[in-house]
């Protein structure tokens, strides 16, 4: 039987079937066919507690299939979102590895077309304020004990980082964010989208995707056309840390505010705490210790 809140969607042409669709760690999907075809039905409310406000998820996405890079949205309403389902596979972090040139001229694209198209209020995306936002969050609750860590090592990750020109970027780069059909490559969920440097997505990339050094590198020299200086190099380590840091408070606030279906925050927050930790050591391998 198809859901209620599915079939009362005006924007259906005739019998409606209805399949969930599993991944999504903070909102319900569905796979809905009607005789217009295949569709994507994404059921999620605005999010204060992790910056998400739909209107300006539903304008970046309508942006990005202006220009190539995402499914057309279809439909919107409160607390919906239908788009184009597009008959693709889904990349994991090994198809990242093991691309990081593809990737890195994928997200330079990406930065050059968006802020061309994207409209309304411009929304920024910096991750060290997420970072104390969601430590404010966090506080008093049964994650307190570890924010005082996890802010002083925002704070000195953040003086690491070197001017760079803004550009608009994704800054939800997990590899299931990234498809891929015959001919070219999808980025979906724009949750996060807004504008900052193009470190975060390529650090995100990166640290996601469990790169090697090697690839790590292709990655960032890549996208500047030119092997990376020593102090963008290390702005760049410092920000493979950042933003597992900020993937594992994102699963802190979520365990304490959401309930997706098949979602397990507990064992998400072990995961990426496990993942920063390697982070961290590789970091300090490199330039000596974060904190005393």
């Amino acid at each position: 039987m198809v859901d209620e809140r599915i079939l009362a969607l005006p924007c259906w042409q005739g019998k409606v079937t209805a399949e969930p669709l599993s991944g999504g760690l903070s909102n319900e999907i569905w796979k809905v066919t009607d005789v217009a075809g295949s569709h994507v039905v994404r059921f999620g409310v605005d999010y204060p507690f992790h910056h998400v406000n739909r209107a300006r998820e539903a304008m970046v996405s309508r942006a990005a299939h202006a220009c190539g890079f995402a499914p057309a949205v279809e439909y919107t309403t409160a607390g919906v979102m239908v788009t184009e389902f597009v008959q693709a596979r889904t990349w994991t972090a090994a198809d990242v590895a093991l691309n990081p040139a593809r990737t890195a001229n994928f997200l330079r694209k990406f930065h050059h077309d968006m802020p061309m198209v994207v409209s309304g209020e411009a929304s920024l995306f910096w991750v060290f304020h997420v970072i104390r936002d969601y430590a404010r969050t966090l506080n008093g609750s049964r994650h307190n004990a570890i924010l005082p860590e996890y802010v002083a090592l925002s704070a000195v990750l953040e003086t690491i980082q070197v001017p760079l020109p803004i550009v608009f970027s994704h800054n939800d780069l997990l590899p299931a964010n990234i498809l891929e059909d015959d001919a070219r490559l999808w980025l979906i969920d724009y949750e996060y989208a807004g504008f900052s440097t193009p470190l975060f997505d390529l650090a995100g990339a990166a640290s996601n995707a469990e790169m090697t050094q090697k690839q790590s590198l292709t990655l960032l020299n890549t996208y500047f056309g030119k092997p990376a200086d020593a102090p963008l190099l290390q702005a760049f380590e410092a920000m493979k840390v950042a933003a597992l840091l900020r993937e594992t408070m994102w699963a802190m606030v979520s365990d304490l505010h959401l309930s997706a279906p098949g979602a397990n925050y507990a064992a998400y927050i072990t995961e990426n705490q496990s993942r920063l930790a390697a982070q961290i050591a590789a970091y300090q391998a490199l330039y000596g210790k974060l904190l005393s």
